[in-house]
C-alpha cells in the first residue's frame, strides 16, 4: 500500500510529465526561472498555469468578482535582433504592453488585489484593426478583444517556472523580489505569431518553503 508521501511524489511525476507535453519549449526558458513541484501549487494556480482560455474569466470564476485590466506601460521599438518566437527580422517594429489583472478592494483588503502581471510583445501589423484600436483606447484585455473578432487563433505554451520578479512598474513595486509563478506562450493566427505573452502570478513566500 502506498504512503501519502509516495502518493504526492507519484502525483508530481504525473503532472510534471503532462506539463512537459504542454510546454513545448521548456528547455529554452530564461535562466531566471526555477523549478517548483506541482504539489506546492494550489489547484487554482495549476489551472492558471495550463489554461488555454482567457485568464481574466478564470480569475473571475474563482474569485466571484469582476477583474479589472489596468494598463501600466507601453513602449514601441524596432527590433535590434531577430525575434525567433514572433518570427520577426531585425528592424521590424514591436510594441511591449504591461498590465495587471486585479479585483476590487474589499472589507478585508483596503487595496485591489493583484492576481497577474502580464507583459505582451505585440505585432500590431498582424493584428485586426479592432484589436489595435481596443488596446489603444483601453477597451479591455487582450483575450477579450481577440474573442470579439472572427480571427481563429491558437496558443502555443512555451515555458514556465518560478521567479523573483525585478524591474516592476511603480504601481506594483510592492511586489518587487517577491515570488511569481510565470508562464510564457504565444498566440498564432494563420501560422503567423501575433504576440508573445508572459503572465506572472504572485505566490506566497511559504509556497517555496514546502
Amino acid at each position: 500500500m502506498r504512503t501519502d508521501h509516495n502518493t504526492v511524489v507519484d502525483s508530481d511525476a504525473i503532472v510534471s510529465e503532462q506539463l512537459d507535453t504542454l510546454f513545448v519549449a521548456q528547455a529554452a526558458r530564461p535562466s531566471a526561472l526555477d523549478d517548483i513541484k506541482p504539489s506546492q501549487l494550489t489547484p487554482f494556480q495549476r489551472a492558471l498555469l495550463v489554461t488555454d482560455g482567457t485568464v481574466t474569466r478564470l480569475i473571475e470564476a474563482y474569485t466571484m468578482s469582476s477583474v479589472e485590466v489596468v494598463p501600466l506601460r507601453e513602449t514601441e521599438r524596432a527590433l535590434g535582433i531577430e525575434h525567433a518566437w514572433l518570427e520577426l527580422p531585425i528592424g521590424d517594429p514591436i510594441v511591449t504592453r504591461e498590465a495587471v489583472l486585479q479585483t476590487p478592494a474589499t472589507a478585508d483588503m483596503q487595496a485591489p488585489k493583484v492576481h497577474a502581471y502580464a507583459i505582451s510583445d505585440l505585432v500590431y501589423q498582424r493584428l485586426p484593426k479592432s484589436v489595435v484600436d481596443g488596446l489603444k483606447s483601453r477597451a479591455g484585455g487582450l483575450g477579450a478583444l481577440l474573442q470579439r473578432t472572427v480571427l481563429e487563433t491558437r496558443r502555443d505554451l512555451l515555458w514556465w517556472g518560478v521567479e523573483h520578479a525585478t524591474g516592476l512598474p511603480d504601481a506594483i513595486e510592492h511586489l518587487e523580489s517577491k515570488p511569481f509563478l510565470s508562464r510564457t506562450y504565444r498566440i498564432v493566427a494563420k501560422k503567423d505569431p501575433l504576440m508573445l505573452i508572459t503572465e506572472k502570478f504572485p505566490l506566497d513566500e511559504s509556497v517555496l518553503e514546502n
